[in-house]
């Protein structure tokens, strides 16, 4: 049975907001997702995935310069934001969040739809679009390469690292109090671990990621993402999965960003070959100033080669839209 979003109420968000949004609310096993809405009801349907420890604010700054047609939802993901933590004793990793993306999808009742990743949500979304390539019209990525490839030799390492940590994790919250900020501390802490925000972004992450207690603000994310993903691919399973990708793809790599990051010969091999991969199936890769959170820091250098990327013509696609009209249930 498919699930309906329980919960949708209007509202304006802060300075950088100046159009009217709904917030987004459906409910999963374990509690509820949550997200925000831009755009028309009958619009060009557009899922939005932010990065690792980010929240659904990541693309405030972006969606208002983006077609006004379309109709974007940007979700917080599981132990991000707003939405519900996964429950005691379970791992994050790339194929759950798929999973929870296809329970959106399904709310949403979306046929076909365009997603816009960043980051992790990136690797969301290259993993969601070879797993349903039917499903996916076009792909952008966001300082993002779509798969994140580890060496097999490294695996068993992480693997167990992933479980000690969890494990650790689990007894000290049995003892643990949690820490408690004041707002300005909140801000300090959020750019010392994510030196490529600026403050008015940290402001707009953190209107999603806190909430107020007695005495001050606490984070509102899982800690537990912090810990080892557990589930990981080689490059060749990458490629893999890469080559049942049917949608469009955009790569928009940051100078600073993770060309930056991920700068070691054997990292090199990983992303060089993963953008070719991508140039073989006719996807653009393009390199744009700026750093990890340019599209939030920075959205009118990232807006236009998306807007241009989002309406070429794709007369394939704009026949099946013609055909079935979607209406997304909010």
């Amino acid at each position: 049975m498919i699930q309906t979003l329980t919960g949708v109420r209007r509202f304006v968000t802060s300075a950088t907001m100046k159009q009217a949004v709904s917030e987004f609310q459906m409910p999963v096993p374990w509690g509820e997702m949550r997200g925000k809405v831009w755009g028309p009801d009958h619009g060009r349907p557009v899922l939005c995935l932010h990065g690792w420890a980010d929240n659904c604010g990541s693309f405030n700054t972006l969606i208002p310069l983006l077609p006004k047609e379309c109709r974007y939802v940007a979700v917080d993901l599981a132990g991000h934001g707003l939405s519900s933590h996964r429950p005691p004793g379970v791992f994050y990793s790339f194929p759950a969040y798929v999973a929870d993306i296809r329970r959106v999808i399904d709310a949403l009742q979306w046929k076909r739809f365009s997603i816009i990743g960043h980051s992790m949500g990136g690797n969301i979304a290259g993993m969601f679009s070879a797993l349903y390539p039917e499903m996916v019209e076009s792909m952008v990525l966001l300082d993002s390469y779509g798969f994140l490839p580890t060496d097999p030799k490294e695996m068993p390492k992480i693997v167990k690292q992933g479980i000690d940590g969890l494990l650790a994790f689990e007894k000290k919250q049995d003892a643990k109090k949690e820490r408690v900020y004041t707002f300005e501390n909140a801000v300090q802490r959020l750019r010392a671990a994510n030196p490529s925000l600026s403050e008015s972004s940290a402001h707009i992450l953190l209107e999603r990621g806190l909430t107020h207690v007695d005495g001050g603000v606490v984070f509102t994310r899982d800690f537990r993402i912090n810990l080892k993903n557990i589930v990981r691919i080689s490059l060749e399973q990458s490629m893999a999965f890469l080559s049942g990708i049917q949608a469009r793809v955009l790569v928009v790599l940051a100078e600073d960003g993770f060309e930056k990051i991920f700068a070691e010969p054997e990292q090199k091999i990983f992303t060089s070959t993963l953008l070719q991969g991508y140039r073989d199936h006719q996807g653009i890769v393009l390199t744009l100033p700026g750093d990890h959170h340019v599209h939030l820091n920075r959205p009118e250098t990232v807006a236009p080669v998306i807007i241009d990327f989002l309406q070429r013509e794709d007369v394939s696609s704009q026949s099946a839209a013609t055909e079935d009209t979607q209406t997304a249930k909010l």
